[in-house]
């Protein structure tokens, strides 16, 4: 697939069932996924509406691997999911099927060339949970944050298109995923511990002394937990500076998008990083005021351009 296209397919016209099945998918985003919904009103009518086909499908996954049914009823219930998203590549669902979501992505897999395969290996990544893996290096985790988050992030591109060169633009919309999802991770140490997981890689628990894990929402005594989070920091940092090398290859409006949602959670990194001892204490987030500060922001451009110059400095 080459995201770099003119526009969006204009050719089928939302009727009033799949503006319906939109309306539905975006109720979803905006009660369930508040940071993906201040970046994504930043988008055109279509492109925002094929946004959140894309997240009501990857919620409804997340969904089915957090809830409380047995390993094999997930199982069983993300090959479900797995077989709609087959009949969608497949062309066969139709507006009046009973299913919004699918309905919605199907109409928005025919206006752009959305990669769905990206949602087989949201689904694979999903599978890995429910089967309980561990991470023992970083690269272990990494092929888990690629699934989860980095086909997001190239799945989000086929919406978004490329204007000029877009060489290396789904490396840089993977990484970016990555350090979404590695932000995403360290915010919710305690609420993964509750469920008896931790995502951080094994050896770097190790490192710092907290191979016991959080139980309790304690790190382990005498374990430098600060230390293991300032580490973290440090290469979630790092993802963020080359995934923000996407930028100047989007349009303004799918940039000032990526800009704002990347930047919710470069502050949410902020946070973590002056204070890492709260994420022991439950989940960090952001205000709404500076949620909405962030998005005027990134509507404007002076996130995406400030970006840009610091990228080019670490690259001269």
């Amino acid at each position: 697939m080459s995201p770099n296209v003119e526009g969006p397919n204009h050719a089928s016209a939302p009727s009033a069932p799949v503006l319906a099945a939109y309306s539905y998918c975006e109720a979803v985003t905006g009660t369930q996924a508040r940071n993906f919904a201040y970046g994504i009103r930043l988008l055109p009518t279509d492109k925002r509406q094929a946004m959140s086909a894309l997240y009501a499908f990857s919620r409804r996954v997340d969904d089915i691997g957090d809830g409380t049914l047995a390993p094999e009823a997930k199982l069983a219930r993300l090959e479900d999911t797995r077989a709609v998203l087959g009949r969608i590549r497949a062309g066969e669902v139709e507006e009046d099927d009973t299913d919004p979501v699918a309905v919605a992505l199907a109409h928005a897999a025919r206006r752009f060339p959305i990669p769905l395969g990206g949602l087989d290996e949201l689904i694979d990544g999903v599978l890995m949970d429910v089967r309980g893996e561990e991470y023992e290096t970083w690269d272990d985790l990494a092929v888990y944050c690629r699934c989860v988050a980095g086909a997001i992030g190239r799945l989000s591109l086929g919406v978004f298109g490329t204007v000029g060169p877009g060489e290396h633009a789904e490396e840089y919309a993977d990484t970016l995923g990555l350090a979404l999802q590695l932000t995403n991770i360290l915010r919710d140490v305690r609420e993964d511990a509750g469920n008896g997981r931790t995502y951080l890689p094994a050896e770097d628990l190790a490192k710092f002394g907290c191979a016991e894990g959080f139980k309790d929402g304690r790190a382990p005594a005498g374990s430098d937990f600060p230390g293991l989070v300032h580490h973290e920091v440090r290469r979630a940092r790092a993802l963020f500076t080359e995934g923000y090398r996407l930028l100047p290859m989007l349009d303004r409006r799918s940039g000032a998008c990526v800009a704002a949602m990347a930047g919710i959670y470069r502050r949410l990194l902020d946070r973590i990083e002056r204070e890492p001892a709260a994420v022991l204490r439950g989940r960090v987030s952001l205000p709404p005021h500076e949620k909405a500060y962030v998005a005027v922001r990134g509507l404007s451009g002076l996130d995406a351009r400030a970006i840009s110059r610091r990228t080019a400095r670490r690259r001269a």
